[in-house]
């Protein structure tokens, strides 16, 4: 049995989804009882806990052969750095306290750096943290995740603009979250010992221009990608009513994908998906 965190999420539905086409069995860690609704039917074991509470998550995860485990974001944070890493510490310890041999922790391309991108310092900062912890540590750093386009759809059928803080015409990994799920089943289920990094692309790489042509096709109508100076980032995001500390750490991660620091660690050994582009977008619309 596998316990997955996040399943109110796309990256961690996708995760216990993808276990149980193997025919694993699944444990779903849940906040409340509104999130275990959609998976009651899928016959799975669901636990309500919050990933804070030591004892309880080592509860939660006890009895398990392995978990896939993530650090959930926390927009509304004044100093979310410090705000992520007590939460780590907290899930942490209950790890510990679970006696599991074996974790997958969702991390993101470009956190091996230790400054300059953004919110993925966080996960930089949390791998070290979990490296060496258990027998059996991965990190999986997936590209962008395409599904976060979906916050651009209705400002984008207003305006019939696709903005990006950035070049639209440079292809970069992007990658969706049923080829995360997958890649972190199989990770899970693998007999590994020691601590690795996984990285993942989708099936090539695309840039923000590929994305306004898909999402033309799937909208029924012409959306142009434009480019934004990423100087302007922190100023955009904040009038789009991001409080000012994330708007920082935001515009920071936009000036670090232009410097190249999201990128992966090793360029040429990664993980491909196999979802086209159309198939990954095409859900959100």
């Amino acid at each position: 049995m596998y316990a997955v965190a996040g399943v109110s999420g796309r990256t961690g539905a996708a995760t216990a989804n993808a276990l149980l086409k193997q025919g694993q069995k699944v444990r779903v860690l849940v906040r409340n009882e509104a999130q275990a609704e959609p998976w009651r039917s899928k016959h799975v074991e669901i636990a309500t806990v919050d990933l804070t509470d030591s004892a309880g998550l080592a509860t939660a995860l006890k009895g398990t052969n392995g978990a896939y485990l993530l650090l959930p974001p926390n927009p509304t944070a004044t100093d979310y750095l410090a705000d992520r890493a007590a939460f780590l510490e907290k899930m942490i310890a209950g790890v510990k306290k679970s006696g599991i041999k074996n974790i997958l922790f969702l991390s993101s391309i470009g956190a091996q750096h230790p400054a300059g991108t953004g919110p993925v310092v966080a996960l930089h900062r949390a791998e070290k943290a979990l490296s060496g912890l258990l027998p059996s540590v991965t990190f999986l750093r997936p590209g962008y995740i395409l599904e976060n386009w979906a916050a651009s759809l209705l400002p984008a059928l207003e305006t019939s603009e696709l903005p990006f803080f950035g070049s639209v015409h440079v292809k970069f990994p992007q990658v969706g979250t049923h080829d995360v799920g997958l890649a972190a089943a199989n990770a899970l289920v693998e007999n590994f010992h020691g601590t690795r990094h996984l990285e993942l692309g989708g099936k090539e790489n695309w840039s923000v221009e590929d994305v306004a042509v898909v999402l033309t096709s799937l909208l029924g109508q012409q959306i142009k990608p434009v480019s934004l100076p990423v100087e302007s980032a922190r100023e955009g995001l904040e009038k789009m009513g991001m409080n000012p500390s994330m708007a920082a750490l935001y515009a920071e991660m936009y000036q670090g994908l232009a410097r190249g620091l999201l990128a992966f660690a090793h360029p040429h050994g990664f993980l491909r998906g196999n979802t086209p582009l159309f198939e990954s977008l095409k859900p959100l619309v």
